[in-house]
C-alpha cells in the first residue's frame, strides 16, 4: 500500500517539533524541499481545475446577459399613461379644444405642416360610429404631438400623435389588435391604448368602453 502523502501542516508540525535526537541537516534540508515543491504541484492542479470553471461562468454569464428578457421600467410605463390622460383632459377641460374644424381627414392633415416638425399619420377620417371632430396641437412629455378629436355619442375620444423615439415603450403584455400591438392601461376611469408604428407613436384616451377603443384603434391607419 503507497504511504498518504503528509499535508502541509504535518510537515510543518514535524519540522518545528524538537526531536529528541535532532535530525540530520541533509534529511531536514530534503523535507524542507519536499513541502516547498509540493505547495506549487497543488496550486496548478488548483489553477487547472478553476480555470475551465470560470470560463464555464463567464460563458453562462454572457448567454443569460443576451437572452434574458428586457427589464421595463415600469415607472416610466405609468408616466407614459398619466401624460396621455392628462391631456386628454387638457382637451375636454379646454374652451377652444378644436383649432381646425374637421372638414375629412385631407383637411386636417394638412393644416399641421409648419406647425409641426413631422407628419403625422392618420387615415381615418372618421364615420357615423366614431365622428372627427378637428385637430389642434398639443404636447406629449417633451415634444409636440398632433391632437387629433373623435367623438363617440356624447363620449370625447383623444388621439395624439408624436414622435416615437426616447420614450419607454413597453414590449411585454401587448394586447394584438389587427396590425397593432398595444399596451392597454386603465387609468382615473380612463381607458388608454399606447402603441408604436414605425417614428411615430399614438395614444388613444376616452371614457367610452374598451371595446368602443379597440374598434377604433386599427382603424386609423389601417381604415
Amino acid at each position: 500500500m503507497t504511504p498518504t502523502d503528509p499535508t502541509d501542516g504535518e510537515l510543518d508540525q514535524a519540522l518545528g517539533r524538537r526531536p529528541r535526537a535532532a535530525a540530520p541537516a541533509e534529511l531536514r534540508r530534503r523535507m524542507e524541499a519536499l513541502v516547498a515543491d509540493a505547495r506549487p504541484a497543488r496550486s496548478r492542479r488548483l489553477g487547472r481545475w478553476l480555470a475551465p470553471l470560470g470560463s464555464a461562468c463567464a460563458a453562462g454569464l454572457l448567454v443569460w446577459l443576451v437572452i434574458r428578457p428586457p427589464v421595463e421600467p415600469r415607472g416610466a410605463r405609468v408616466d407614459m399613461v398619466e401624460e396621455a390622460v392628462n391631456d386628454h383632459l387638457r382637451v375636454v377641460e379646454s374652451t377652444h379644444p378644436v383649432e381646425i374644424e374637421s372638414g375629412g381627414i385631407h383637411q386636417v392633415k394638412p393644416w399641421f405642416t409648419g406647425r409641426l416638425d413631422f407628419a403625422p399619420r392618420v387615415e381615418f377620417s372618421g364615420d357615423a360610429d366614431f365622428p372627427l371632430v378637428g385637430g389642434s396641437v398639443g404636447y406629449f412629455h417633451d415634444r409636440k404631438a398632433a391632437v387629433f378629436h373623435f367623438r363617440h355619442r356624447l363620449h370625447t375620444i383623444t388621439l395624439l400623435v408624436f414622435p416615437a423615439d426616447r420614450l419607454p415603450w413597453p414590449s411585454r403584455g401587448l394586447h394584438p389588435l389587427g396590425p397593432l400591438a398595444v399596451d392597454e392601461q386603465r387609468s382615473r376611469g380612463f381607458n388608454v391604448l399606447i402603441w408604436r408604428e414605425g417614428e411615430l407613436g399614438y395614444a388613444l384616451v376616452s371614457d367610452v368602453n374598451l371595446a368602443d377603443l379597440e374598434q377604433l384603434a386599427p382603424r386609423l391607419n389601417h381604415p
